[in-house]
């Protein structure tokens, strides 16, 4: 089955290139309608500033070999299904389905690899997914609760849709920190009670206030390995600091000399790929799909999305979002019929 690919060829090159795959017998053909670009993942992958050496995804069959070039990459992609393999249930034909699946016009998938797009949400809107299931984990993995002063560093999509989310709980303040003002008013429109540029940021906002100064979880997800410092002096004693930024190969410098030590902050981890081992005991895969897909469907992902660029324009589609973040959020590459 012939189709086209996109393939990053080295850093700032895009490339689509013909290639064919062949359908086995318990798998479908899936005919792509929109991906989306991940903006951090990416155009990291983009940049040449992803760690070559590195596995592209362990956890997902469609991302193999590693992260050097040439590879495809990425992981939301929608469409129909369009064929069956002999062993697979004729009833998957039709189907509109999302899939962690590379930019690609068609594509073969076993079923259990792909998430049936619920009837009351459209294509453009799944492919969205991935980005609020990583929101999603993000709030699993800090467990914000009543009261609490939460600070996101960065509003980019998976910003704004970790905000969105935490905007539903009560706490006393969420504090949202970017440099880029347009983003700053978007997540104020998600349900940020404060935002502020990072050079404007001030660490004893709370110290006027009942209990220890600081925050008691700050998320960091801006992709910027300098905002993690600032993180670090904004969280209060006994806090949480979040990191779901993948830095890649750039460097990070932290200051731990100071009150860092004396205040017990703990700095972890979140990835989507796994599950925290403290929820693995009641929370699956599943359980968090069916809770992504809920999220899915309360946020307003269509108005995260600035650009709507067909496949064969993608190398501009890249360009935009490594070149003016301020105006382009979140792309989708879309895909007609006459490109299959």
């Amino acid at each position: 089955m012939d189709r086209t690919s996109l393939y990053f060829t080295g850093p700032e090159s895009v490339e689509l290139r013909e290639t064919s795959t062949t359908l086995s017998d318990s798998e479908v053909v899936v005919e792509t309608q929109v991906s989306a670009i991940s903006p951090g993942t990416e155009l990291l992958i983009y940049r040449g500033e992803a760690p070559t050496d590195l596995p592209a995804d362990e956890s997902l069959d469609a991302l193999d070999g590693d992260l050097s070039y040439p590879l495809r990459y990425g992981y939301a992609s929608v469409g129909e299904v369009i064929e069956t393999g002999s062993a697979v249930d004729e009833e998957w034909l039709g189907q509109t389905v999302m899939a962690f699946n590379p930019h690609e016009t068609r594509f073969c998938a076993r079923p259990s690899e792909l998430i049936p797009v619920p009837e009351d949400v459209g294509p453009v809107e799944m492919a969205m997914y991935p980005t609020v299931e990583t929101a999603t984990n993000l709030i699993l993995d800090g467990a914000p609760k009543m009261g609490e002063r939460v600070a996101v560093f960065g509003a980019g999509v998976v910003g704004l849709s970790t905000i969105g989310i935490l905007a539903g709980f009560p706490l006393s303040e969420l504090l949202v920190v970017d440099p880029l003002s347009s983003r700053r008013d978007r997540a104020k429109e998600m349900g940020a009670d404060t935002t502020v540029a990072p050079a404007e940021l001030s660490t004893n906002r709370w110290s006027d206030l009942p209990g220890p100064d600081g925050a008691d979880i700050v998320y960091e997800i801006s992709g910027n390995p300098s905002a993690l410092d600032q993180a670090r002096a904004l969280a209060g004693y006994d806090s949480r600091i979040i990191v779901g930024s993948w830095y890649g190969t750039k460097p990070t410098t932290l200051a731990l000399g100071g009150e860092f030590h004396r205040d017990r902050i703990s700095i972890e981890s979140s990835q989507v790929s796994t599950l925290s081992p403290d929820l693995r005991g009641r929370w699956t895969y599943d359980r968090r799909t069916a809770v992504t897909l809920d999220n899915l469907e309360s946020l307003p992902v269509e108005s995260l999305i600035t650009h709507h660029i067909p496949f064969e324009e993608a190398p501009e589609a890249y360009r935009l979002l490594d070149q003016h973040p301020a105006k382009a959020l979140q792309v989708l590459l879309t895909y007609s019929q006459s490109n299959q």
